[in-house]
């Protein structure tokens, strides 16, 4: 049976631990299938953003990082949180500069997803820049270690298509831009 969104009754909510990227909420609320009270915890904290950049000559500028959750590098596009008062294409904006070193005038908004709405309150915007160029040096926060891969867009659909690119928020990315260039 479906529920409406506004059944779930909220009888309270608490803040635990925060650190720069998230803060813990506890949540009480009241079931509306069963009427029991349940106790969830949310990480809160500010959206993010990525982008997938593909320049003039038809390549996506593709990263490399290690991700300590899963521990191994993963191959995603350039992204990051969206800073206190900052919009989602300055967010894009920056972080293609300081991970890439490259910049775009030509930016296209793609949509946006809940990062992982089983305990996150945040979203994930995402963007689209096209006739990117090699703008300045790169500027990696302190646990980046990033590694350019600039890839044949034919190259990165295939690998998207194979299931060999796994960051989701890469994924969903890559998808509304495949769209977005009529490739799906």
């Amino acid at each position: 049976m479906q529920h409406k969104k506004n059944e779930w009754q909220t009888l309270s909510s608490t803040f635990g631990v925060k650190n720069p990227l998230f803060q813990i909420r506890t949540d009480t609320l009241v079931n509306p299938r069963n009427q029991k009270s349940v106790t969830i915890t949310v990480l809160t904290g500010n959206d993010a953003a990525n982008v997938v950049p593909i320049t003039t000559d038809g390549h996506i500028l593709m990263i490399e990082q290690y991700r300590f959750g899963i521990s191994k590098p993963t191959l995603e596009v350039p992204g990051g949180m969206v800073d206190d008062g900052e919009n989602q294409q300055k967010t894009v904006e920056r972080e293609l500069l300081e991970e890439t070193g490259y910049g775009s005038k030509n930016w296209h908004y793609l949509g946006k997803i809940p990062a992982n709405p089983v305990f996150q309150d945040a979203y994930i915007h995402h963007w689209l820049a096209q006739d990117v160029e090699l703008i300045g040096a790169t500027n990696f926060d302190d646990a980046e270690d990033i590694v350019l891969k600039k890839m044949p867009i034919k190259e990165v659909f295939e690998l998207f298509k194979n299931g060999k690119i796994d960051h989701p928020h890469t994924v969903n990315a890559l998808l509304k831009t495949f769209f977005e260039l009529g490739m799906l």
